[in-house]
């Protein structure tokens, strides 16, 4: 079966779940709009899927170009981003040809940004091939690399023409990998949807089974809540009080500091993971969640698999990384929280002792 959601913002587009659906990328390009060139940002381990994609569009006459990028966080430094930049340069791409992502998380957000940058702006399509990169990276519109200061200092919000996210990839995932893109999905549970959280918790191992029903159920929930987010506040401004899109960044102010300390050999899922227990230990600590709720983190995070601790002795470090979030105003630091299931909020300038207290409850 297969699964289109519409990403309801000013330039709609399509998400497309399902087995094979890489076949669509053909009719995504848009021919007919003067389309002469197609350049595939991939990594490494997805340079026999880049063939099968080039081939439909070679025969097509048009011209195509494999880029080969690093695998993972590697992939987005200014660096590489140049060498992207010159082989634009190269072989003349125009504002009217197009770029196509095709990996994990990191290299989407590469190739969104390449996209976002190059002659001001040119379309893209993204064929995210993990469960991480098809609810988080892929959907949205941000892209952007890191920098030795931080994860995702630079970027633009640049959307994409249209996501393909074919199941049949998933296959080949490491478990690891897979468990990892479930903690986003998690997080849309706890900020937004409870069902996948009942959906973990009525099938813990189905869950972590790539060809498993509810593993594509779980990945539509997920791309679903962020849709919605998406569609409400593209730019993360917020608007009448409301939380908006940065309600998807639960777990990722603390993950981003633990992903930065551990030079980016973390994978990002199991540093939100650790991320969120870190949130809900504030939260509960300030009253805004019980026992309860704070408990099922740890049960639906361990039930995946995941990481929900972390090394004690280096609050300093991660303290002073976390002050460069995207979230801080001035230097005042500031948490997405819950005030209950489902109801996210921004906690502003938490206590110094609580969010200590915190870090010591998830490092003892």
């Amino acid at each position: 079966m297969t699964t289109r959601l519409t990403v309801p913002t000013d330039r709609p587009y399509d998400v497309v779940i399902g087995n094979g659906v890489h076949e669509q990328l053909r009719g995504l390009v848009g021919f007919g709009l003067g389309v002469l060139r197609v350049a595939i940002i991939h990594s490494p381990t997805m340079a026999k899927q880049a063939e099968v994609l080039r081939e439909p569009l070679v025969s097509d006459a048009l011209e195509v170009h494999l880029i080969e990028v690093p695998d993972g966080e590697q992939a987005k430094t200014s660096d590489v981003l140049a060498f992207c930049w010159k082989v634009l340069g190269e072989t003349g791409f125009t504002r009217s040809d197009v770029i196509v992502g095709l990996g994990g998380g990191a290299t989407t957000d590469l190739a969104g940004f390449v996209a976002a940058t190059w002659l001001r702006g040119v379309r893209f399509v993204n064929v995210p091939t993990t469960v991480l990169g098809m609810v988080d990276a892929a959907v949205g519109g941000k892209t952007g690399v890191n920098t030795s200061e931080g994860k995702n200092l630079v970027g633009a919000f640049h959307e994409p023409v249209g996501v393909l996210c074919d199941l049949d990839v998933l296959q080949s995932l490491p478990p690891a990998e897979l468990r990892s893109g479930l903690a986003e999905v998690a997080k849309c549970g706890f900020i937004a949807d409870p069902t996948i959280l009942d959906l973990i918790e009525a099938a813990p191992e189905a869950v972590t089974e790539a060809s498993s029903p509810i593993v594509a159920e779980l990945i539509a929930k997920g791309i679903t809540v962020k849709a919605r987010a998406v569609a409400g506040d593209l730019r993360e401004t917020g608007e009448d009080g409301q939380i908006g899109r940065e309600a998807l960044n639960y777990g990722h102010t603390f993950g981003h500091a633990v992903e930065r300390f551990e030079h980016y050999r973390i994978r990002h899922g199991e540093a939100v993971s650790i991320g969120m227990v870190f949130v809900a230990e504030v939260a509960h600590r300030a009253g805004r969640i019980d026992q309860d709720l704070l408990d099922r983190h740890r049960s639906i995070l361990g039930t995946l698999g995941l990481p929900m601790t972390y090394r004690p002795g280096i609050w300093e470090a991660l303290s002073a990384t976390m002050r460069l979030d995207k979230k801080t105003r001035g230097d005042q630091l500031r948490f997405v929280v819950l005030d209950g299931l489902a109801r996210p909020t921004i906690l502003a300038g938490p206590d110094e002792q609580l969010i200590l207290d915190a870090y010591r409850a998830i490092s003892s």
